[in-house]
């Protein structure tokens, strides 16, 4: 291990991990005590999902008006499905092939609901464009879907997410090279999209505010020019919580994704397009690097591959408890060791980091309580979700463990969702090839009996 990785392991392992009783019965569970709940698991399509690189955004809807739960999730060639859940019958339909994939891992489909009732599912065609299925029928995901190309921007990693007014955003990484040929492969800075009318007309970043992007930086000396949104959250406030790591070259010059480095967090807010910090600092409608060195780090990482493993991972999580931020994110070990899982969390001045578990892949989190958030992670090659609770952002408890057949390599949280239909379960290909898609297609819910 690196001088500079084990004082950062030394750092956090010096802080106490407390664990607490899950004894508080709360809304979530009804009749489960909290850290007691019983989730029940049901295939909804069996061995079609392709590897993906989806982020846990945007995974589902559920739609209270008609009383279904949509989903969308990748197939072969990454191509883009839905499949809806009637809660009245307890009858899953079988899968809907909306969209081409383009055989892309990145072109996997993130899925919102319009205020007029119409689903839509961004996608963003590695490097090329920005693409919008639309649903046929409002509050339905049946027949055939309208596709639409918002901007030949360069686009990857879309992140839509609709205010309580209707306006759709969609957060998206831009490679700039691809556009004009000449800036560095390893300058690729975050953009978004906006439409006030249900995603027929929009506007980016650029046009509302007049700044080249809207999270990014163009002259870092170790070339860390890269963004990587881990997740976004919009919050019931409206404000949207960032957790980002950076990518680029390194020292050694110019290359995408060589080496990650760092954590970040940010809100934006979608009333003024403002970004701001954890302490509430106004950073104006653009993140540069002195912000984000400023006022946003959460933790400075080593430049360095522990393990081969590009860390901090691409996926992270991000909630708050009683309006405190916190975040969860991982690394490799240099000593080929497991996985190290950190929580970082603002204690109103800084952020405190400590190591809370080994071996896990965090997917997604759920909100229980004004206290309690559950955690959703898997362990490498092996079946099952393991679930954990996080109290008041600082506390970290085993809770259940939900099985499956076979390894999940994706979880998403359905927006409003309603149980069985809690959690999207895509399960992990045989190979990273989209061509092959054997992996499992599950959702979970907390049994109510």
């Amino acid at each position: 291990m690196t001088r500079l990785l084990r004082g950062v392991m030394s750092a956090v392992l010096l802080l106490p991990l407390v664990v607490v009783s899950s004894a508080h019965a709360t809304a979530d569970t009804q009749s489960s005590d909290l850290g007691k709940a019983k989730f029940t698991v049901t295939n909804t399509a069996t061995n079609v999902a392709a590897r993906s690189d989806r982020r846990p955004v945007a995974g589902g809807v559920y739609d209270r008006r008609v009383g279904k739960t949509f989903i969308s999730w990748a197939g072969q060639y990454e191509d883009s499905y839905v499949q809806t859940y009637d809660h009245r019958k307890a009858t899953w339909s079988a899968p809907n092939r909306v969209a081409d994939g383009d055989k892309d891992s990145h072109n996997y489909p993130t899925m919102v609901q319009a205020k007029d009732g119409h689903l839509l599912i961004f996608r963003g065609m590695h490097n090329v464009e920005l693409r919008m299925s639309r649903s046929p029928q409002a509050n339905s995901a049946d027949g055939v879907w309208e596709e639409t190309l918002i901007s030949k921007n360069a686009a990857t990693y879309p992140m839509p997410f609709v205010t309580k007014d209707g306006t759709i955003y969609v957060f998206y990484r831009e490679t700039t090279r691809d556009l004009d040929h000449v800036t560095p492969t390893d300058t690729r800075p975050m953009l978004y999209v906006v439409s006030k009318d249900n995603g027929k007309t929009w506007k980016t970043s650029t046009e509302l505010t007049g700044d080249r992007f809207a999270i990014g930086s163009t002259s870092r000396a170790d070339n860390m020019n890269e963004i990587y949104i881990g997740q976004l959250r919009q919050e019931d406030n409206g404000r949207v919580r960032i957790a980002y790591t950076l990518a680029g070259g390194g020292t050694e010059g110019h290359l995408h994704d060589r080496y990650h480095r760092n954590m970040y967090y940010a809100t934006f807010d979608p009333r003024n397009l403002h970004f701001y910090s954890a302490a509430g600092r106004d950073l104006g409608t653009q993140i540069d690097d002195a912000d984000q060195e400023t006022y946003l780090k959460i933790a400075d990482t080593p430049l360095t591959l522990p393990n081969a493993v590009k860390s901090p991972d691409y996926i992270q999580q991000v909630g708050t408890t009683l309006g405190r931020p916190f975040v969860l994110w991982f690394m490799g070990d240099q000593d080929k060791g497991p996985l190290h899982n950190f929580m970082s969390t603002w204690n109103g001045r800084s952020w405190e980091t400590k190591e809370v578990a080994r071996g896990l892949r965090t997917r997604d989190m759920e909100q229980i309580d004004p206290f309690t958030w559950r955690v959703y992670a898997t362990e490498d090659g092996k079946p099952n979700v393991n679930t954990y609770l996080v109290r008041f952002g600082c506390t970290w408890t085993p809770e259940a463990v939900i099985p499956t057949a076979k390894p999940v390599q994706r979880v998403e949280i359905v927006e409003n969702f309603r149980d069985p239909a809690r959690a999207i379960f895509s399960g992990a290909s045989s190979d990273r090839d989209v061509a092959i898609a054997d992996g499992d297609i599950s959702v979970a819910g907390i049994s109510r009996r």
